[in-house]
């Protein structure tokens, strides 16, 4: 009998181990001392991505076409104690795309991580399908965003914190054996690349 005890305590032991290590709790800031560029990243997607890799441990800079929009996300994050800074960048400006670069390059010494998040796009399927109305952005029409609910498994529309965790997960060392994968954080949608 009690040989029979000690072997289900160490599985216990164990299994509380793994519980532990899959809901993070044991592993802290897995992208300590790496540099992050994150465009588009005041609002929305972009600052919940630029907000989640901080917590993670990056050295983050943030985007954005305003400086007013850096500024108040800047002011926000390390309010929150998190290691940013910010710089003005219209990804379509290679002047702007430059000085991004060189902002982590002179701060940080290098960029680790790029995250390309500036764009719109609130259509799913064919972009030679996009009615007009859509390229004025996006979920302002309360009809048009209950049609595109419907078609999600979850019913939905997803927040931005919801994207920013698999963005974590696959700039740190736990992805390190995946690479040319397509994650779709899409509600159940099907995706459409």
């Amino acid at each position: 009998m009690m040989q029979v005890g000690l072997p289900l305590g160490a599985c216990a032991r164990s299994w509380k181990s793994v519980r532990m290590a899959s809901c993070g709790m044991a592993r802290r800031n897995p992208l300590e001392n790496k540099v992050a560029l994150v465009t588009a990243s005041t609002d929305g997607i972009g600052f919940a991505i630029a907000r989640r890799l901080a917590q993670d441990g990056a050295h983050v800079v943030v985007s954005s076409r305003k400086q007013q929009n850096v500024d108040r996300a800047v002011a926000t994050l390390k309010g929150e104690g998190l290691s940013v800074t910010g710089t003005v960048c219209h990804v379509g400006k290679a002047e702007d795309r430059e000085r991004l670069v060189a902002t982590a390059v002179k701060l940080h010494g290098g960029v680790d991580i790029l995250i390309s998040n500036a764009a719109v796009n609130p259509f799913f399927g064919s972009l030679m399908d996009v009615p007009e109305e859509v390229w004025d952005k996006l979920w302002e029409d309360p009809a048009r965003q209950e049609s595109i609910k419907a078609t999600f498994q979850i019913k939905r529309i997803g927040k931005p914190e919801e994207c920013a965790g698999i963005v974590s997960f696959l700039c740190s060392e736990d992805a390190s054996y995946i690479t040319g994968e397509t994650v779709v954080v899409a509600g159940g949608s099907l995706s459409h690349l």
